[in-house]
Order: structure tokens, then C-alpha cells, then sequence
């Protein structure tokens, strides 16, 4: 589970981890998201109607369940990237996936937010946009405990965030898939 502000990296390092990880695979609970946002269009509560598809009531069920099914059916280890930085929506999810698979490692890439800022308006994203609007936020939530281990991201390379995290998963990723003697 990687965890972080909008722009700070995260799909970026999961991707990479997802290449040198064997039998894993990329599972980003922003097309669950996305679906619900569509299908619910229309009949969401007031509380639900936001501009974050994460206040879809189903939203955090929803995101544990496809886990759920993905492991069951597809029996890979799944590398999630995600923002969360609600606490309650973050601990059902980190409870959820948690209660799935025998050792789950969340891991929250921090940055300024002039680097994530930057980071955004290169892939494209503008000033006044709902990602720029939602960083300051973020960076603040982030810096809390509860989002430990918290790795800064603002002078490492993806490559470099990538192998800590295969250094800090690596033993138990292979005891779990049986190649590794302990």
C-alpha cells in the first residue's frame, strides 16, 4: 500500500515495483472510484455528492472487496497505490486489506508542496485544479503518524523509493510465496 499526496509518486513507484516483483500486480482503488462516481451519478446522498468519489459510502467497502476477489481469483500479490488522507477512510482500508493477506506494509511518500506542485503541472495538471487544491491538505494529513512509514520523496529518484521498499518487503514477500527459507 503506498500512500501520499496527489503528484507525489506513487503510481510511478508501483508500477516499478510491479516490473520487479514477480506474480504481483497494480490494483489502484481510484478506478473502483471512478466506477462508482459514474454508476451512482444521480442518486449519492448530499454528504456522498462531493468532489472526492472516496465520500461514496461504498467507496471504502467497495475498494476492500475487489482486493479481495483480485487475490482470491488472481492469487498475486497486489501493490496498491492510493491517496488516503482521511483517517477514517485510510484505517477501513488498512484494516480491510490488512485482514486479507498476512502481512500488509503501507508505506506514504511525503514531499514539499512546491515539489509535488511542480511534479503536478508536469504531468499536466493546472494551478486551481482539484489535485493542486488538495495538496496543502494532503502534505499536512501525511505528516500525522498514523501515515508512518513515511518516506520523503522530494530528492530520491523512483528507482531509489523503489529499492528501499523491495529491501523493507523483500523476506516476507518471499516467505510468503514459499522462496525463501527465512
Amino acid at each position: 500500500m503506498i500512500n501520499g499526496a496527489f503528484g507525489v509518486g506513487k503510481t510511478t513507484v508501483a508500477e516499478g515495483l510491479v516490473a520487479r516483483m514477480a506474480d504481483s500486480m497494480l490494483y489502484d482503488p481510484e478506478e473502483v472510484g471512478q466506477m462508482l462516481r459514474k454508476v451512482t451519478q444521480g442518486y449519492r446522498l448530499p454528504a456522498e455528492d462531493t468532489d472526492d468519489f472516496q465520500d461514496i459510502a461504498l467507496w471504502p467497502a467497495m475498494t476492500v472487496e475487489v482486493a479481495k476477489g483480485l487475490l482470491s481469483e488472481y492469487r498475486r500479490t497486489l501493490v496498491v497505490p492510493m491517496t488516503l488522507a482521511n483517517e477514517n477512510y485510510f484505517s477501513y482500508v488498512k484494516e480491510g486489506l490488512g485482514g486479507l493477506v498476512g502481512s500488509l506494509h503501507h508505506f506514504c511518500l511525503t514531499a514539499s508542496v512546491a515539489t509535488i506542485h511542480r511534479r503536478l503541472a508536469q504531468r499536466g495538471d493546472t494551478p486551481g485544479s482539484w489535485t493542486f487544491q488538495q495538496t496543502a491538505r494532503c502534505v499536512e494529513e501525511h505528516r500525522k503518524p498514523l501515515y508512518a512509514e513515511q518516506i520523503d520523496s522530494e530528492y530520491s529518484t523512483p528507482e531509489q523509493i523503489q529499492d528501499y521498499l523491495m529491501s523493507r518487503i523483500c523476506c516476507v514477500y518471499f516467505l510468503y510465496k514459499g522462496k525463501c527459507s527465512g
